[in-house]
C-alpha cells in the first residue's frame, strides 16, 4: 500500500480510518496531494472525485444526510475552500456532520504574492463546530527558513525549533485532529482541518513513519434528568389546548407507539410537514392549507397553551407567522444538540432525541385534559381536503396540476429529494404517501446545492431517489452532473416556468421590465443539451396528456439516470395558487 511520505498526511489519513470516516470527496489540486494519495491508496475509503468544490460539498452533505455519519471533504489551498463554504452552512443548520480537511500553503508562504494563497485560518468562523490548524512538521520546513528571509522569520523559526521538537508537533497535530474528528460526530455538524504541507508533495512510501494515538469516540449515552420530567407533567396534562409541530426529521425517529399515544389525546394537534416523515391520520399535514384561510376568531381558536417542537428547521412561514402573533404560554422545543426560539416564546429546552422523551414522558402522564381541540380541527382539515380536490378539477395545467400528479406517481417505498423556493412549497400543499421519504436542504434554504445533495444521497441510499427541482435551482447547480457515480435509477423532474416563479407570489409590480428582470429573471434555457452532454435520458412535457404519457415509463428501467422537463405557464402559476388559498376558505 503507498503512503504519502510527509508524516502529517499520514497522521490525517490513518485518524480518518481510526474513526470511522469511510466516504472521501475529493477535489483535484496539488496541494492536496499528499491527503488524495493516502486516502486513494487506501481500500478503506470510498473515493469520489467532484471538480466544482461547491458541487463536492453539497454531494458530500448528502452522503452524510442518509448515512448520518461524517463525511470528509479534500481540497487545495487558495479560492476552493471558499466553495464550500454554502454546504458548510447548510451542514451546520441542518445539523450534519462535514469534515473539512483543506490543503495549505506553510505560514512563510502566506500573504507574500503566491498563487492560490488566501487567509485560510478559520476562514469559516462561526459555521463550524471546531477549526484546527495543523503544524507543518519540522523536517519539511524549508532551508530557506534559516538565512534567506528576514532576520525575524529566522528567530522565529529557530525559537520554534528550539521549544518545538518534532515529538511535539506530531503529538499536538494528533490531538487537534481527533478532537475535530470527535466533534463532528459528537455534534453532528461541520468541523475545519486545515493542513500546511511544504513540497515535494507527490513522493509516497510504503510503509507509514508515524503511528498516531486515536482517542476513542464514545457516543453518551442520554441523560433523563427524572425531576425535569416530572416538573413538566402538571402543565401538559392540564393544558387542553396542546399543539405539536415537527420539523425536518429523520425517518422512523420515533416508534409508532408513541405517535399512536399522541394521536389518542384528544388535547393534542400534531403538525407535520413534508420533510417531518412522520405519518398518522390524525396528524395534520398541509399545514398552510389550514391555516392561510382562516379568520381572527379561529385563529384565537387554534392558538395553543403549550407548544412542543421538534426536529430541524420549518418550511412553512404561515405557522410562524400565527405563532409570532398567537403565542403559546409555554413553547418546550425537544433536541440534543440546539433549540431555536423560533417564535420568541421558547421556555423549555429538553436535550434529548424526540423518541427518548416521548419514551420517558408519555408513560408517566396519568389523565387526558377533555377537550375538543383536535375534532374541531380535524373537521376543518377534512373541509379543507374536499375543497383542495375539487379545485384541481377546475384548474388549466400549471405548476398546481403538475405536482398533484408527479406526488402521486412516486414509486413505492422510494425517496423524494425537493429543491428549495416553490417546489418545496407547492409539495407541502399536498399529501405525501407514509412509503416516501423526503429530504430538502432546510438549513439555509439555499436553491444553490440541491441537485447535488440529492445526487449524493442516491449514491449511498438504498432507496431510489427522484429529484423535483425548479428551474432557476436546476440550472445554477447544473455543474451537479458533472459526476461519474450517478445511479441509473436516479431520477431528475425539473418544472421549467421560465423564472423564479415564486417571486410573481410575492408582493410587488409584476410584468414590467424592471420585475422580469431583476425578481422573476426570465430566461430561455432548456435541460436538453445538458443531457446530452452529461448522458441523462431527457424528455419533457408542456401538457397534461405529454406528462401523463411520459410518466408511465419515466421510472421503468434504464441504462442512464433520466431527466424530465416540464414546462409550465408563468403567467398563469401564481394566479392558480393564489386563487387556491381563496376556494378553501
Amino acid at each position: 500500500m503507498k503512503h504519502s511520505k510527509i508524516p502529517l498526511s499520514q497522521t490525517v489519513v490513518t485518524l480518518c480510518k481510526a474513526h470511522n470516516v469511510r466516504h472521501i470527496v475529493i477535489s483535484p489540486g496539488s496541494r492536496n496531494a499528499p491527503l488524495t494519495i493516502g486516502f486513494t491508496h487506501n481500500d478503506y475509503f470510498n473515493c469520489y472525485s467532484i471538480v466544482d468544490e461547491r458541487c463536492a460539498a453539497f454531494f458530500a452533505m448528502g452522503i452524510a444526510q442518509q448515512l448520518q455519519q461524517p463525511t470528509a471533504l479534500v481540497c487545495t489551498s487558495g479560492s476552493a475552500l471558499l466553495n464550500y463554504y454554502p454546504a458548510i452552512a447548510e451542514a451546520y443548520y441542518s445539523s450534519i456532520p462535514i469534515i473539512v480537511l483543506s490543503a495549505d500553503r506553510p505560514k512563510h508562504l502566506v500573504d507574500i504574492g503566491d498563487g492560490q494563497t488566501i487567509k485560510q485560518k478559520n476562514v469559516y468562523g462561526d459555521h463550524v463546530h471546531y477549526s484546527g490548524n495543523l503544524k507543518l512538521d519540522l523536517k519539511d520546513r524549508p532551508k530557506v527558513l534559516d538565512g534567506d528571509l528576514p532576520i525575524l522569520k529566522s528567530i522565529e523559526n529557530k525559537l520554534e525549533r528550539f521549544l518545538g521538537l518534532q515529538k511535539d508537533i506530531q503529538s499536538y497535530n494528533e490531538s487537534e485532529i481527533n478532537d475535530a474528528l470527535t466533534i463532528a460526530t459528537l455534534k453532528s455538524g461541520p468541523v475545519h482541518l486545515n493542513i500546511p504541507f511544504e513540497e515535494p508533495l507527490y513522493e509516497t512510501v510504503e510503509k507509514l513513519s508515524i503511528n498516531p494515538n486515536s482517542f476513542s469516540v464514545k457516543i453518551p449515552l442520554e441523560k433523563v434528568d427524572d425531576f425535569e420530567i416530572k416538573s413538566l407533567l402538571d402543565l401538559w396534562q392540564n393544558a387542553k389546548r396542546k399543539m405539536i409541530l415537527v420539523g425536518v426529521l429523520q425517518p422512523n425517529s420515533i416508534e409508532s407507539k408513541w405517535l399512536q399515544e399522541i394521536a389518542d389525546d384528544d388535547s393534542i394537534l400534531v403538525f407535520t410537514e413534508t420533510t417531518s416523515n412522520l405519518h398518522h391520520p390524525d396528524f395534520f399535514s398541509g399545514i398552510d392549507k389550514i391555516i392561510a384561510p382562516l379568520e381572527e376568531a379561529d385563529l384565537s381558536a387554534l392558538q395553543p397553551d403549550l407548544l412542543l417542537t421538534f426536529g430541524g428547521l420549518v418550511v412553512s412561514k404561515k405557522i410562524k407567522a400565527f405563532l409570532r402573533q398567537y403565542k403559546p404560554k409555554e413553547h418546550w422545543h425537544v433536541d440534543v444538540y440546539n433549540a431555536n426560539d423560533t417564535f420568541f416564546r421558547l421556555s423549555k429546552h429538553i436535550k434529548l432525541s424526540p423518541n427518548t422523551f416521548f419514551k420517558t414522558f408519555l408513560p408517566q402522564i396519568t389523565f387526558y385534559s377533555k377537550s375538543d381541540y383536535k375534532f374541531y380541527w380535524l373537521k376543518v382539515r377534512q373541509k379543507r381536503r374536499t375543497l383542495h380536490q375539487t379545485y384541481l378539477k377546475h384548474i388549466p395545467f400549471s405548476d398546481f396540476t403538475v405536482f398533484n400528479r408527479l406526488l402521486k406517481n412516486l414509486p413505492k417505498y422510494s425517496q423524494l429529494q425537493v429543491g428549495n423556493s416553490s417546489a418545496i412549497r407547492y409539495t407541502q400543499l399536498f399529501q405525501i404517501q407514509k412509503y416516501i421519504t423526503v429530504f430538502c436542504n432546510r438549513g439555509t434554504s439555499g436553491i444553490d446545492g440541491s441537485t447535488s445533495t440529492a445526487i449524493g444521497a442516491a449514491v449511498v441510499s438504498k432507496e431510489r431517489v427522484t429529484f423535483i427541482t425548479g428551474d432557476l435551482s436546476f440550472f445554477y447547480d447544473s455543474n451537479a452532473l458533472w459526476n461519474n457515480y450517478i445511479p441509473n435509477t436516479f431520477r431528475v423532474i425539473v418544472i421549467n416556468n421560465k423564472g423564479g416563479g415564486i417571486f410573481r407570489i410575492l408582493p410587488g409590480h409584476k410584468n414590467t421590465d424592471n420585475f422580469d428582470t431583476y425578481f422573476e429573471t426570465k430566461h430561455h434555457l432548456t435541460a436538453d443539451k445538458l443531457c446530452e452532454m452529461y448522458k441523462f435520458d431527457y424528455a419533457k412535457a408542456d401538457n397534461e396528456n405529454e406528462l401523463e404519457m411520459r410518466l408511465k415509463t419515466f421510472y421503468e428501467p434504464s441504462k442512464q439516470p433520466k431527466l424530465l422537463e416540464i414546462f409550465t405557464p408563468s403567467q398563469l402559476n401564481d394566479e392558480i395558487l393564489l386563487n387556491y388559498f381563496k376556494h378553501i376558505k
